[in-house]
């Protein structure tokens, strides 16, 4: 747990290492073992100073989230804080200097420990990560951050870095005033062992006599001007939905106004409350450990070899295939590029030398990194030229008819050792791969656009996709940076069948009478990113009146018509107003100037009476996600409530603060959300009835999770 060395200097050094654990974390138990060890360095008369570092390669994580998850008690949370904060203040007054030797990333509660410490050295590793990013799971620094930081380089500075989470490599790190020297990995205990010995300076600055934050003081003209308006800015931008930047503003204003023992009161207080609530409880579970298991491919048959791709190949050079080739290209793989011309393959690839200039200008890429990407993308017209490929994705025109053609020429091409995916959004992939050959190694990836910057691909199981198919799939995925998301065929999958929900309740609301800004400024207050009309623009009218003319020749006597259907039928067949690629759609968009709601709306669909409240609206758009997720579920499209959550917050930005669709339901609560559909069901009809796995949760006293 730590290793404890004191030198024949008098240096003591501290070395983290916690012998169950990849990187060192904050539990109960290692910061007992920390405690332990700064109370003996100090005590001990033979010590003149102390390095802390850790044996591993990376410095520390921050807290054990298992430790968070699930605790409801504040006072628990209270505890723990307080408890951190007494042995960082132990380290800053305990009469003797500290150096933090950062040898590797350092995040959290793990940078908290070296901000308590009188210097930091790290190590120049440009993997290495510094920062304080709580904010990304609706935490705030628990144990000093949001009061030392302040402390050390001004409020102007701190809040940025506290309110977004920014991570650091050692030399921004450096340039930020978060660590005070940078030096190679050999000779890191050396430098904090020589700044023991020249300088060794162990008071803090703000526990001396006459402190002064740098910078405006919170109770000034220029105080004044940077706080409120973040304030108002942070109001804005969360909605009053995402508690922690609003917290972490409360700590700085509050806290930077006394001393610093009283500013660690308010931290661990607002830590507590956060910890303790919904929106912290929910982003942990899913952004970090269903995210955490996504990404090692929990879902994966584990019992195959793992594949590194060289070679693919992607049908079609429109917007959804160029970014996949962009990705691939990225990513390090060849790609062959095909489109029924050359002109428009070369198009395809044109798209990519965009998003690396871009890239470039952005310091995200070297010219020469831009360079060599695009030259691994082959564009062609000609289907022979996926020889060699080892998985082939289509990403053609949505028709069942096209895609059978390119799928006969591809598998002529490739031979029987490739892979096929389609990347269709709504066509059933078991009906696709009756066109094929080998419907054992036929398998569907979705991916979402734009392709190149969108995390989450679908990897879907047909009737007669193998495991190892379903396998190479979700190593590609890995191999392209993306969290692939398991399920099992059925219309529109996972993520489309959920979507196509929100859409509709959109357009049913319009269809009621409902404002169209009241339906869009609902669902952006409930969190989403775009509303339902917007994004239904985005998605295009047109290519949904085709998604729901196919499905109803595909479904005869069975197809039911959605409470929204007609509204994309009038739209599309009667106004010619089929989304935002033509220019118009629910909304008008001219070529000089910010969109906004078509004003026919109201001559079609005609203000009711009486409006109902927003509260109503955002529990519909809401709500009619999550039965669908839930029905889902029901139906095995999904193996269990992680892969619903992961799949809605990276593929359309389900609200992170409500944990995703299925984290939704369970903070609600199974009976009262039953309930509540119930309601719901008996005012706007079936959609809204609640399905049956639900009622067996609620009789059998189960929850989605555990906690």
């Amino acid at each position: 747990m730590i290793d404890y060395q004191v030198g024949g200097d008098g240096v003591a050094t501290i070395a983290l290492d916690m012998a169950d654990r990849p990187m060192n974390v904050l539990n109960d138990e290692s910061t007992e073992a920390i405690g332990e060890a700064v109370r003996r360095a100090i005590s001990d008369e033979a010590v003149s100073g102390a390095i802390v570092t850790s044996r591993k390669n990376d410095f520390m994580a921050g807290a054990d989230l298992t430790v968070l998850l699930g605790e409801r008690d504040p006072r628990v949370h209270m505890g723990r804080c307080r408890q951190l904060q007494q042995i960082w203040r132990d380290i800053e007054t305990g009469g003797k200097p500290f150096v933090a030797a950062i040898n590797g990333t350092a995040l959290g509660g793990g940078f908290e420990l070296c901000l308590a410490c009188h210097y930091r050295v790290a190590a120049n590793n440009s993997r290495s990560q510094i920062g304080l990013p709580e904010v990304s799971i609706g935490l705030l620094p628990g144990s000093g951050g949001t009061q030392r930081l302040p402390r050390m380089i001004g409020i102007a500075k701190a809040l940025p870095l506290l309110l977004e989470g920014t991570r650091h490599s050692p030399a921004e790190a450096l340039e930020a005033g978060l660590v005070d020297a940078v030096v190679s990995s050999d000779g890191l205990l050396d430098a904090a062992r020589k700044w023991l010995q020249e300088d060794g300076n162990a008071v803090k600055p703000w526990d001396e006599r006459g402190f002064a934050m740098p910078g405006p003081r919170v109770q000034s003209p220029e105080g004044y001007m940077l706080l409120v308006p973040a304030i108002a800015r942070m109001r804005e931008k969360t909605r009053g939905n995402y508690p922690a930047p609003l917290a972490i503003m409360s700590c700085v204003y509050e806290g930077c106004q006394v001393e610093i023992d009283t500013g660690l009161k308010i931290e661990a207080r607002q830590f507590a409350h956060l910890a303790a609530g919904d929106a912290a409880q929910n982003m942990i579970r899913s952004l970090f450990f269903s995210m955490g298991d996504a990404n090692r491919l929990k879902r994966r048959p584990m019992d195959i070899e793992r594949r590194t791709f060289t070679k693919i190949g992607v049908l079609g050079a429109g917007m959804m295939g160029s970014g996949i080739a962009c990705a691939a290209a990225e990513a390090g793989l060849e790609v062959v590029l095909v489109d029924t011309t050359p002109d428009l393959a070369d198009e395809g690839k044109a798209y990519s030398g965009s998003v690396f200039d871009r890239n470039v200008t952005r310091g995200r890429m070297t010219r020469a990194e831009r360079d060599r990407a695009l030259r691994r993308i082959s564009p062609t017209s000609d289907f022979a030229v996926l020889a060699g490929c080892e998985l082939v994705i289509e990403a053609v025109f949505e028709d069942q008819a096209v895609k059978a053609d390119v799928i006969a020429e591809t598998e002529a091409a490739v031979g029987e050792d490739g892979f096929f995916a389609s990347n269709t959004s709504t066509l059933p992939i078991t009906g696709l791969a009756e066109a094929s050959v080998r419907p054992e190694r036929f398998v569907g990836m979705h991916f979402f656009s734009p392709a190149e910057r969108m995390k989450l691909v679908e990897v879907i199981r047909a009737e007669k996709t193998s495991d190892d198919t379903v396998a190479a799939a979700m190593d590609l995925s890995r191999q392209l940076r993306k969290t692939p998301i398991l399920v099992n065929d059925s219309r529109g999958f996972f993520t489309s069948r959920v979507i196509n929900t929100y859409l509709n309740e959109g357009r049913t609301l319009l269809a009621e009478g409902v404002s169209p800004a009241l339906v869009e400024n609902a669902a952006k207050l409930a969190g989403l990113p775009i509303g339902p009309l917007a994004l239904s623009d985005e998605v295009s009218l047109e290519l949904e009146h085709r998604i729901l003319n196919q499905t109803k020749a595909a479904l005869g006597d069975d197809f039911v018509e959605r409470s929204g259907d007609a509204v994309i039928e009038t739209f599309v067949e009667r106004l010619r107003r089929p989304g935002r690629k033509a220019g118009k759609g629910f909304y008008d968009y001219p070529e000089d100037g910010r969109k906004s709601l078509w004003p026919g709306l109201s001559d079609i669909y005609p203000r009711a009476a009486f409006q109902t409240d927003t509260e109503a609206v955002k529990k519909r758009l809401l709500f009619v996600q999550g039965l669908e997720a839930a029905r889902c579920l029901e139906e095995g499209v999904v193996s269990g409530p992680e892969d619903a959550d992961v799949a809605s917050i990276l593929g359309w930005g389900f609200p992170s603060y409500l944990g995703g669709v299925l984290s939704m339901v369970h903070s609600v609560g199974v009976e009262t959300f039953v309930s509540d559909c119930e309601a719901l069901a008996a005012i706007h009809g079936p959609r809204f009835g609640p399905p049956d796995y639900l009622r067996t949760l609620i009789s059998e006293g189960r929850h989605l999770y555990a906690a």
